[in-house]
């Protein structure tokens, strides 16, 4: 049961993580992740609060997830507009509308909601069981297949896989759709499989954390796993720490996942061969 914990604690992130491999391999680096995370977060909740059937606000948070991808990629690809900007406009975009539509809908009262949950058989999940044979399933997608081979070109040097005869930007689209998928789940995860209910800004920088784990992780879908499984231990040891009654300030172990993240950002980061066009815009014509 300890690992089955370090597995939910950890799988928001790594969840978002692993599709993220996919979107940077094609050569795009999708600074918007956290507002996938966050609509489906609050639109799979409201599915699930309106139809008392958590499936259903499954589906929901996927489809929201997506549409903000969508919303995101017609920007950086068909009018090749700067990823980080966008990805920022899109966070600041999901913020305020899950924010709005939250408030309006049930008021500022901090009223505790409550959603039925994703059903689990011994803390194991359905979402967990696809985040698992997700690690395998992208590793062989991407060194295996000639889908994946493309997409690994044009996030390395996009013009000869566009002399190839591949479409980079029909590859990256199809890459961040995956993306997008990922993020869904990931939202979902949040609010209908650990909370069982939603709160203003759910995700809490999980997408950002996210994204620094593909970085530790060097692209690799293992690695990534394994270093989302760090931010979930150390998401854990808040609880631990209450559990031994040890006196350390709440404060500090609520921070403990973004200090980890930041150090490993600083400490391995640095000198991490990331994909040759990664957040480079690609045009045809040029």
């Amino acid at each position: 049961m300890e690992f089955i914990s370090l597995l939910q604690y950890s799988a928001p992130v790594a969840l978002a993580a692993i599709g993220e491999v996919l979107v940077q391999k094609s050569g795009v680096i999708n600074i918007g992740l956290e507002g996938s995370m966050l609509v489906a977060s609050f639109f799979g909740m409201l599915a699930c609060y309106s139809t008392h059937n958590p499936w259903l606000g499954l589906g929901a948070a996927i489809i929201a997830a997506l549409v903000m991808t969508l919303i995101y990629a017609f920007f950086v690809l068909y009018l090749a507009a700067d990823q980080v900007v966008v990805g920022t406009a899109t966070n600041l975009l999901a913020l305020g509308v899950t924010g709005s539509l939250f408030r309006s809908t049930f008021g500022n009262s901090s009223q505790l909601l409550s959603v039925p949950r994703i059903p689990a058989i011994h803390g194991i999940d359905p979402i967990m069981i696809v985040m698992i044979l997700s690690v395998p399933v992208v590793w062989f997608a991407l060194r295996r297949t000639g889908w994946g081979l493309a997409v690994r070109a044009c996030g390395e040097y996009p013009k000869a896989s566009d002399a190839s005869g591949f479409s980079v930007n029909r590859l990256r689209l199809q890459s961040l759709l995956l993306g997008g998928l990922f993020a869904g789940l990931a939202g979902a995860y949040l609010s209908l499989v650990i909370a069982g209910s939603f709160a203003e800004n759910m995700t809490a920088g999980r997408g950002f954390m996210a994204i620094a784990m593909v970085t530790f992780g060097r692209w690799k879908p293992v690695y990534v796993f394994l270093a989302a499984l760090l931010i979930g231990y150390a998401v854990s040891l808040q609880f631990k720490f209450q559990t031994y009654g040890w006196n350390v300030p709440y404060q500090l172990m609520i921070a403990l996942p973004y200090i980890v993240a930041l150090l490993v950002l600083v400490l391995v980061g640095k000198g991490a061969s990331s994909p040759g066009a990664l957040a480079q815009p690609y045009r045809k014509d040029k």
